[in-house]
């Protein structure tokens, strides 16, 4: 973050400083009272269970410079009347001071935080580049990652997500990007927007909301992204994998459950050899490619990065070896387009192995009245696909019976009781929507299928 006195701050924000008001922010803004940031801006967020404010004392005790509050405290602090309206309103104006830094701002159903992680490895290329952490995309994410910029960071990758209308327009409108990216518009939220038309209505709020003189970037893998081409300022990119593409893969193949494809732009062709999982890492693959084309970094140096990128995020296809067993760990999130996506990575890897394919999943959140349906809808493409074997994890929604193709588990324990009918050479996948917490599963299989292979190892 730029250095700013609390006299500077409380100007921007509109607050009362309570304290030395010569006193010197020089670290960024945090919440969590355990992760102190020398010399940084404690903000006293209040939440269904805890209040920050209970907290704050002890913060700046601990080395925080002061806390943004919403009332007086024992302690130096400037108060608000809502902290979340002030983080925004200073990110804005530390955005206007760093007016030579390039923002990215990344949205759309799926993908965000894969494309924001591999697009912040290609920018390294040219620049000091910052981007969200983890899915930070909401009114304190986007803020808080703007405002660890400082006077040497070149460019700002920020993931900008929706709940309501009108959400991603505040976003663009404080962050003010010279590139807006939709990736695609899919069925995440649906309950939520109540129809695709909806939601894309709300994706387009990223393009219709950039500056004049901004960059648009646009998929090509839904009927209603690329018309969103009508709303942009200035210039549209647009990515995918047919001919009429800016930016393109051709000549696309999966090895070992990783697509390698030539990138295709004006300024040439490249081979590019992802090293992330699945076939539908591709659109993220290319949306980083047209951000970097758009900034003129060569496209050799593109295709270098791509081939050399991986997820910085957690529980998003995360691979690991257990011996001759492999489990795909994808339970970050799930949507039925990501579901698909996971399903057919997981026969890819099957397939190359010629093990068994099991996938272990959990409910599909946020869906409406879609739900029953959409469920419904997996358990069609695992039969298609070829899954040798679903475990629905209290989710009866999936369909089928015992002795199917379907098998129903209503907990973690009865799930990890399958795993003693898995072999060598077998491929596992555990997807789910975040609330459901198939991360716990994930690692509880890990845990048994070592000690499985640990004792037939001692047992000769």
């Amino acid at each position: 973050m730029i250095p700013l006195t609390l006299r500077e701050i409380a100007e921007i924000v509109e607050g009362d400083v309570h304290g030395d008001a010569s006193i010197v922010v020089s670290g960024e803004p945090f919440f969590d009272s355990r992760k102190i940031i020398p010399g940084g801006l404690f903000l006293a967020l209040k939440g269904a269970n805890l209040d920050g404010h209970d907290f704050a004392e002890q913060a700046i005790a601990d080395g925080a410079a002061c806390a943004l509050t919403t009332r007086p405290l024992g302690t130096t602090c400037i108060v608000v009347p809502d902290v979340i309206v002030a983080i925004n309103k200073l990110a804005a104006e530390v955005r206007t001071r760093l007016a030579d830094m390039k923002v990215i701002g990344i949205t759309g159903s799926q993908g965000k935080t894969t494309a924001k992680d591999i697009a912040r490895h290609v920018l390294a290329l040219a620049g000091a580049t910052i981007a969200s952490e983890q899915s930070f995309n909401n009114d304190l994410g986007v803020p808080l990652t703007l405002l660890r910029a400082d006077d040497q960071t070149k460019f700002c990758v920020l993931e900008m997500g929706a709940r309501h209308v009108g959400d991603i327009a505040r976003l663009v409108k404080m962050a003010r990007p010279n590139v807006g990216v939709v990736l695609v518009v899919g069925s995440a939220h649906l309950g939520e927007f109540g129809s695709r038309e909806q939601i894309a209505e709300t994706k387009s709020e990223i393009i219709s909301n950039l500056p004049p003189d901004s960059i648009s970037i646009l998929g090509t893998y839904d009927e209603f992204t690329p018309l969103m081409a009508k709303k942009a300022p200035a210039s549209v990119i647009s990515f995918g994998e047919t001919p009429s593409c800016d930016v393109r893969a051709a000549d696309i193949e999966i090895r070992e459950g990783s697509a390698h494809f030539d990138l295709v732009t004006s300024a040439g062709r490249e081979p590019v050899a992802l090293r992330l999982i699945g076939r539908h890492q591709i659109p993220n693959a290319l949306a980083a490619a047209a951000i970097a084309s758009a900034f003129g970094i060569p496209i050799e140096k593109i295709a270098s990065a791509l081939s050399t990128a991986e997820v910085a995020s957690k529980w998003r296809m995360e691979i690991s070896h257990l011996g001759s067993v492999i489990l795909i760990n994808d339970s970050y999130n799930a949507n039925p387009e990501s579901m698909k996506a996971a399903l057919e990575t997981l026969r890819y890897f099957a397939q190359e192995r010629g093990g068994r394919a099991w996938a272990f999943l959990g409910r599909m959140h946020e869906l409406g009245e879609n739900s029953k349906a959409d469920h419904e809808s997996i358990t069609d493409t695992a039969e298609r696909l070829e899954i040798d074997h679903l475990i629905a994890v209290n989710t009866p929604e999936y369909g089928g019976t015992q002795g199917e193709l379907v098998t129903h588990v209503p907990s973690f324990e009865e799930a990890l009781a399958m795993s003693t009918e898995i072999t060598s050479g077998d491929v596992i996948l555990v997807k789910g929507s975040r609330a459901e917490g198939l991360e716990n599963l994930s690692e509880m299989l890990k845990v048994s299928i070592e000690r499985s292979r640990q004792s037939e190892e001692e047992n000769g």
